[in-house]
């Protein structure tokens, strides 16, 4: 081991010298190389792992990926390279020169001075094949080796550039981003669909809880935001949930990440209904502008049929109707529901994907629920008889409701009122105790 460490030492040293007459070749990723406008011979290192070999009489050819594209570089090099090392799921460090290709497939291709086998990969033991798209039920198997396929792949890029332009969106709009905390004693959504959190059975604890009380993993960073736009106008978070919910079905996920967000001193639905269209539509154009690839791929094998359904939302303004008229709608639709439409019931995803279609598949705000529907917090309309609170849906097609949102009801005497109503006074006296 002592020799291997000190051969290892002397190693990095001499590749950290550059040779005489050679400039040291640029780190660059498959994504920076397949990109480059002046492909004229510079020296350039790529690492990655091969999605394919190809070897001919005296040229080999190799596609390397690392995960930054979904397109793969092509790599161009002397059949002398040629190894059974050199195998599909083998991961490379390729260095030499970024040239234009003369195949019309690519615009530059890597020609390689050398090629260093990082870690080897059996192909016939690899449970993944080149050329062969496996069911996303087989690739559940191996949670360890799926993110190198291409779905997988293409939709973990999608969803990290869509994390980026929402923090982006937030950070430009003026917004700051709190992390509310993943344990809390809070039960903010008040449904007791929650993970409570106790130390393991290894761990002694002298109390009856860790914390004193009982905690749980957080549904909602909304209490603390709340606490938080008492000092700060705009604030944000983006971070995981968790709901208890065993139901196998992919709306009811057991966690999942949630942006949610409080702004002070609002007065209009409509302010509010500028943020959420403002939100949608920024993150989609800048996944659609940095992603095109990989929404294509999923346009292709995920959700096919539906390509210019997001180009359509982005070029019109999102519709807004209310919660009366679109129970209106529902009842003149020829369409059977399986839940009968009626005002004062709560509108399920079969009337929010139909409320969308016939709006011309554009995205449609629902304002003004019936109070009844709403949690206690949310702005009376002082509409009798009809009786409405400020709050506002925003239907999308293919999804129903992605976001919601309310306007809070700040005057005192109405949340006294509701708290009692509901049947909270004695917590709310608790809690101010």
């Amino acid at each position: 081991m002592f020799g291997a460490r000190c051969l290892l030492r002397a190693l990095r040293s001499c590749s950290s010298a550059p040779c005489p007459g050679h400039k040291p070749s640029a780190k660059l990723s498959v994504r920076d190389a397949l990109g480059a406008q002046n492909a004229s011979g510079e020296r350039v290192k790529v690492q990655g792992w091969i999605r394919s070999v190809r070897s001919q009489k005296e040229v080999l050819f190799l596609h390397v990926n690392d995960g930054s594209s979904l397109e793969s570089l092509q790599v161009v090099a002397d059949s002398s390279f040629d190894s059974r090392e050199l195998a599909f799921g083998s991961s490379v460090e390729v260095q030499g020169q970024l040239v234009k290709s003369l195949s019309k497939r690519q615009n530059v291709e890597l020609k390689a001075e050398k090629i260093e086998v990082v870690g080897n990969c059996d192909a016939k033991a690899f449970p993944f094949k080149y050329k062969e798209r496996h069911p996303l039920e087989y690739l559940r198997q191996y949670p360890h080796l799926r993110c190198r396929t291409n779905v997988l792949g293409s939709i973990l890029r999608v969803r990290s550039e869509a994390t980026a332009a929402i923090h982006s969106f937030f950070k430009d709009s003026g917004f700051v981003h709190i992390h509310t905390p993943v344990i809390t004693s809070n039960d903010c959504e008040g449904a007791g669909e929650l993970f409570q959190v106790t130390p393991s059975s290894k761990i002694k604890v002298p109390e009856e809880n860790f914390f004193n009380v009982p905690v749980f993993l957080t549904v909602s960073g909304q209490l603390h935001l709340e606490v938080m736009s008492g000092a700060f106008t705009q604030v944000f978070t983006f971070g995981p949930t968790f709901r208890a919910e065993n139901s196998q079905s992919r709306r009811h996920l057991a966690e999942f990440y949630m942006v949610e967000a409080e702004i002070s001193f609002l007065e209009s639905l409509q302010d509010l209904m500028q943020v959420m269209e403002g939100l949608f539509k920024t993150t989609t154009m800048t996944v659609l502008s940095n992603c095109p690839e990989d929404v294509e791929l999923c346009h292709k094998f995920i959700a096919p049929g539906q390509k210019d359904r997001l180009e359509h939302m982005l070029k019109n303004n999102f519709l807004i109707i209310s919660y009366t008229e679109a129970v209106e709608i529902l009842k003149q639709a020829s369409q059977n529901f399986t839940f009968t439409p009626e005002w004062g019931a709560d509108l399920h995803t079969e009337h929010e994907k139909y409320l969308v279609k016939h709006c011309g598949d554009t995205p449609v705000f629902v304002i003004n629920y019936p109070l009844a529907l709403k949690p206690f917090y949310m702005r009376d309309n002082e509409d009798s008889p009809q009786h409405t609170v400020a709050a506002v849906d925003l239907l999308v097609p293919g999804v129903g409701e992605l976001v919601g949102g309310s306007l809070r009801e700040e005057r005192y005497h109405f949340l006294e009122q509701r708290l009692a109503r509901s049947g909270l006074t004695e917590a709310y006296q608790w809690s101010l105790s």
